[in-house]
Order: C-alpha cells, then sequence, then structure tokens
C-alpha cells in the first residue's frame, strides 16, 4: 500500500491509500479513520459506500461523522465507486454508469467483466486488506448513500453473518425496477433480466434471504424532498417487500430532506450509534 495522506482529526487519524487490488486488476484507493482508541486496542470497522460520481472523499469531507466515531471508537472504511484507469467503450460518457458507478456489482459482459468486480473488492478483498494491515477487529458493519446504499443492502443480505448491521441513505432498494439500475445492469450483466435479481434488495428481501435464518435489520433514512424519490429510489417496494415476508426494517422518512450530504450530515451520529450498538 502507498500512504497518499495522513491527518489528524478528532484525536484519531484519517488516512488515503493506493493499493493494487486483485479483484479489479488495478490501482485501487481507499480512505481509513482510525479514532483515538486504535492507538491502544483493535476497533471494530464501518464500510461506507459511497454513491454515483463519488470517490472515497466525498463522505470523509462532507459527511461530519469523525467526531462521533472518534467518541464511540469506530473505523470507518471508505472505498472508490468504481475502477479507475481504464478506456472503455461507453466508460466515461455519463455519471451513471461506468467510471463513478459501479454499482458494487460483478460484472460478466465484457469488457467491464474484466475490471468492474465492485462486490469482491468490497466483501472480500478490502476487508481481508484492511483487518491484515490495521488495528482493527473482525467485526464489521457496512452502510451507504444512494446507489452505496443499494451496494451495502445487498452485501449484507448476500453474506449472513459477514456483517453486525447495515443501514443506508436514500438507497436504490428496486434496480431492477428503475432508469439508473437498469442502465447499469444491462452494461454490466447483459440482458438476462433473471441474473439481476440477484443484485436487487427487494428481490433478495422477497425470494431466497428473506426466508433465511439471518435477518439482519435494516436502518433506512429517506428524504422526502429527494428528487429521485418517485423514479429511482421507490423505498415502498422494499417496505412491501419487508412486510410481506416479516423481515424487520425501520424506514424514516425525513420531511424537507433531499438527496445531498446536508441530509446525511444531519442523521449520520444516529447510523453511527446504531452500528455502534450492534458492533459491540
Amino acid at each position: 500500500m502507498e500512504l497518499l495522506s495522513s491527518t489528524k482529526s478528532f484525536g484519531g487519524w484519517l488516512k488515503r491509500y493506493k493499493h493494487e487490488s486483485l479483484s479489479v486488476k488495478g490501482d485501487m484507493t481507499f480512505a481509513i479513520y482510525l479514532p483515538p482508541q486504535a492507538e491502544t486496542q483493535n476497533v471494530p470497522v464501518l464500510y461506507w459506500l459511497s454513491g454515483l460520481t463519488c470517490t472515497d472523499e466525498n463522505f470523509i469531507q462532507k459527511a461530519g461523522a469523525f467526531r462521533k466515531a472518534a467518541e464511540l471508537g469506530l473505523a470507518i472504511v471508505c472505498p472508490d465507486t468504481s475502477p479507475r484507469g481504464t478506456d472503455y467503450p461507453n466508460e466515461h460518457e455519463s455519471y451513471d454508469f461506468g467510471s463513478g458507478a459501479g454499482f458494487y456489482v460483478n460484472a460478466t459482459m465484457e469488457p467491464y467483466s474484466n475490471t468492474y468486480h465492485m462486490y469482491d473488492y468490497v466483501v472480500q478483498e478490502l476487508p481481508h486488506l484492511i483487518e491484515t494491515n490495521f488495528p482493527v477487529t473482525d467485526k464489521r458493519s457496512i452502510s451507504g448513500h444512494s446507489m452505496g446504499g443499494h451496494g451495502a443492502l445487498i452485501c449484507a443480505l448476500k453474506n449472513p453473518g459477514k456483517y453486525q448491521s447495515v443501514s443506508a441513505f436514500a438507497p436504490i432498494v428496486n434496480p431492477t425496477k428503475c432508469p439508473w439500475g437498469q442502465k447499469a445492469f444491462t452494461g454490466y450483466l447483459g440482458e438476462d433480466k433473471d441474473a439481476w435479481n440477484e443484485w436487487d434488495a427487494t428481490y433478495l428481501i422477497e425470494s431466497q434471504v428473506g426466508k433465511a435464518s439471518e435477518r439482519l435489520p435494516l436502518f433506512i433514512d429517506q428524504g422526502e424532498a429527494d428528487n429521485f424519490l418517485v423514479e429511482q429510489l421507490k423505498p415502498e417496494a422494499l417496505e412491501a417487500a419487508c412486510e410481506k415476508v416479516g423481515y424487520p426494517i425501520t424506514l424514516r422518512r425525513q420531511p424537507g430532506y433531499d438527496h445531498s450530504y446536508f441530509f446525511i450530515a444531519s442523521f449520520i451520529d444516529e447510523h453511527l450509534e446504531h452500528h455502534s450498538n450492534a458492533l459491540s
């Protein structure tokens, strides 16, 4: 790993690293906040997955999470949102596909199948790297925003026992039924819509995961003034699926809040407390 920067914050350290990833076959960048408790003991980790157009830096600069993370003794890891350094057809032409829009799936369509394995990177490679090289425990939680909220939900639902808790801000909960998801899944996974279902949180709840022994409670905040609420996010679909199979969910609709990091910063402390309670 190559250390890119190191900044002290609320008694802990925010560090950014670049490393060669086997999952995406190229360099990846991530940020990690280590609270002051990490100086003397191993601490649990929250993985944060960001949304469309973001890098590892959006959350660390805008969410205002480090004061509470330092208080709780919680490390936070923020990966990038897609592979970088490639130049595939259409990869850089739009904000909702390709660069900055990996959707946390394992692509099966050429040429994206060569490198766009963000699911493997987040679920397997990155936790192994973090737990091998930093003073952290093997207790993990996961959260995210928008596309990253989708990522957090599918990572938790597809891997019983791997995470202690999961939460999301304005997640894309039914990507097979919205324009963002349909565009991304066609490009990464092809035209077979049956193959899309395993990357759709609402489908996972309704089918396999909803019947599994682990029912990790879902904790979600959604702004009611979100411009993407009706067409892209569709929280009512996930809510209905959870009600259908009796899956535990807390879906808080927040009046007046939009899709921005002002919304995330307003409620991030409550999400960190949610995860800290589960991790401890």
